[in-house]
């Protein structure tokens, strides 16, 4: 069992905890459900596919390569997932976000304050690496309201930069829309 300070974090309503080989049939069913796959990758497998992947992924976490966290309400009720992953000498990307229905009020910013806490504050990570399907209007209006950085796009997506010391500029803001 991980005891690091990355293997929990918890915040006013939400806790992120490491995904583990039992959140497979959850992970599988966000993956494949169509009210929350639309802007991914496509998938396919099983759960027992995917609780192969999460054991797979485990060795990466243990050398702080990628970090893949299961987002819970303090109930313990699971409410979503996402990943810091590509996580380099300064900067990590960032995603593979869902939120499901689940989620208590302002589960998207709490979220999103808590897993970059993760990258800036726990790795000490400068750059977050963001990226999002065009046709994803709504992360998109999420990602340039917390003020990254558009570095490029394609056909099918837009990439983003979020600065550490811009996290760090905003985060006593959000903390306190969150607190209320």
């Amino acid at each position: 069992m991980t005891t690091s300070p990355v293997a929990r974090v918890a915040g006013p309503r939400l806790q992120l905890r490491l995904i583990t080989p039992e959140d497979a049939p959850y992970v599988h069913a966000l993956r494949v459900n169509p009210l929350y796959n639309r802007h991914l990758s496509a998938v396919t497998g099983t759960a027992e596919d995917q609780r192969q992947w999460i054991e797979h992924y485990k060795v990466q976490e243990a050398r702080c390569q990628q970090l893949y966290y299961v987002i819970e309400r303090h109930d313990g009720t699971r409410c979503g997932v996402v990943r810091l992953y590509g996580i380099e000498d300064t900067q990590f990307t960032w995603g593979s976000w869902i939120l499901d229905a689940n989620k208590p009020p302002k589960a998207a910013l709490e979220s999103a304050v808590l897993s970059f806490g993760i990258g800036f504050d726990h790795l000490g990570l400068q750059v977050a690496k963001v990226d999002v399907r065009v046709e994803n209007t709504h992360a998109e209006a999420f990602y340039r309201r917390l003020g990254m950085i558009e570095t490029h796009r394609t056909a099918q997506d837009i990439f983003f930069d979020y600065p550490r010391e811009l996290f760090e500029e905003t985060r006593s803001t959000y903390l306190q829309l969150l607190k209320g």
